[in-house]
């Protein structure tokens, strides 16, 4: 290959010479000359370089009987280091089995010491101790690695410090103290804060509850605090000197908290799981119940206006029903029996729709509530079977948001209707008892007319 390219390069430089002369050459004699000259050193050069290609293959050929002997040679070291390799591999065998038999029941501690220090690794990482105590992690990989590998006893210095951490890791189960940590505040500060350890389930700092990170080992504020009652236990830790506090511990390290804080509040489900359907039935039961209560206060103040004038009713006044039904008869008492009757029983009717006023809206409010939690339990169950058709029911999270629906406005409307129907009852029960003391005093006026009449 070598030889064909330097050929190609001869016969090109050869054409190439020619045409220079080609294009020096005046005539036709001239280059016919010109051409002659050429090959007489072209010759010349070819003659060379065939020497010199006959020397390199010469070169070439000491070469190649060179590299072969070279791989004689390292082919014989091949095989005597694989002999020597396997004579190495029995004697290991031999000596690996020596140890094993040596070793005997201490075979068994390094799987033991391997194992009790693995687990402790874990356990002493996923605790909220660490942060006291972070140095030992770093022990226990060593210690694992070393009985890992079989080949070298654990000190009995090891073996007490390994009892040592566990037994301490046992101990701060059960105490509660506080320690200067590193702690991330929601809007992404970190401050350094006493943070109060309950045993390995909690963390708090300034009566509110904190994370920690496994991975990283960063102690942060919980962007959202639980109920207000676990709040309230760790405000009475944060302060407290001595005694005892009620506090709720959590066995699962910030799993059984983090599901805690996810649970929305009677609030958010009213307001967001409701929906359109909830807003309406909160509007009109908030509406009902604050129209019903004003009227029962006002119906029990009339009341007392009333049974202060049943007890004079010589001198009657406008600011009540009663006394405004008296007025009538006073006014009319000389006109004859049949004309008085009618009169009283005008005033009476005149006083029963400002006594019975808002009644039947109650009423209504107390009978369409529990309707529209129905209708918002339709469209609830409507959204759970679009999902399961679009979806599938293999994740119940996807049904949740139409269940969760139905449920609360079905919730809503019960929680409307029911005060609203015993608001109106007891609305009803103050309108009908005033309005019978009204026919009542009326018809005791009209029969006192007419035993006058009588007698005159």
């Amino acid at each position: 290959m070598k030889y064909t390219k330097i050929l190609i390069a001869v016969a090109l430089s050869g054409i190439l010479s020619t045409s220079v002369f080609a294009e020096k050459a005046g005539n036709l004699d001239d280059l016919l000359k010109q051409v002659q000259q050429g090959k007489i050193r072209e010759s010349k050069e070819n003659k060379a370089r065939e020497a010199e290609f006959k020397k390199d293959k010469g070169r070439q050929e000491q070469l190649l009987a060179r590299a072969k002997q070279e791989r004689a040679a390292l082919e014989a070291r091949s095989a005597e280091l694989e002999k020597r390799f396997e004579i190495n591999q029995d004697e290991i065998d031999v000596l690996r089995n020596a140890l094993t038999t040596a070793l005997g029941d201490l075979k068994e501690l390094f799987g033991v010491l391997q194992t009790a220090s693995g687990d402790a690794r874990a356990t002493f990482e996923n605790s909220y101790t660490s942060i006291e105590f972070a140095n030992r992690g770093e022990f226990l990989t060593k210690l694992a690695e070393k009985m890992g590998s079989g080949n070298e006893l654990a000190s009995l210095k090891e073996i007490e410090r390994l009892w040592f951490e566990i037994q301490r890791e046992m101990t701060e189960t059960g105490k509660i103290k506080k320690v200067t940590a590193k702690v991330e505040t929601p809007d992404g500060n970190t401050v350094d804060k006493e943070v109060i350890r309950v045993g390995t389930f909690n963390l708090i700092a300034d009566g509110k509850y904190l994370n920690r990170d496994i991975k990283t080992g960063r102690i942060s504020e919980l962007p959202r605090q639980p109920e207000a009652r676990f709040v309230s236990a760790a405000e009475q830790l944060t302060t407290a000197t001595s005694g005892h506090i009620a506090f709720g511990l959590d066995p699962t390290k910030g799993q059984l908290l983090a599901q805690l804080v996810n649970v929305p509040s009677w609030k958010e489900r009213a307001t967001t799981q409701g929906g359109t359907v909830g807003w309406i039935i909160i509007t009109l039961g908030t509406i009902g119940i604050v129209i019903g209560l004003l009227r029962i206060l006002f119906m029990v103040f009339v009341g007392m206006k009333v049974g202060q004038q049943s007890r004079n009713l010589d001198n009657p006044n406008k600011g009540n029903p009663l006394g405004r039904v008296l007025m009538a008869y006073h006014d009319n008492k000389d006109i004859d029996v049949e004309s008085l009757e009618l009169k009283m029983g005008e005033a009476v009717l005149r006083e029963m729709p400002r006594l019975s006023r808002f009644n039947t809206l109650i009423k209504v409010i107390s009978v369409v509530a529990p309707l529209l939690g129905l209708l918002g339990t339709v469209i609830g169950m409507i959204i759970t079977f679009q999902a399961i058709t679009l979806f599938g029911a293999g994740d119940p999270k996807l049904m949740a948001g139409g269940i969760s629906q139905a449920l609360i406005t079905t919730m809503l409307g019960l929680c409307a209707a029911i005060p609203t129907v015993f608001l109106h009852a007891i609305m009803a029960g103050q309108t009908k008892k005033l309005v019978e003391i009204l026919e009542g005093q009326a018809t005791g006026f009209v029969a006192q007319a007419s035993e006058e009449h009588h007698r005159s």
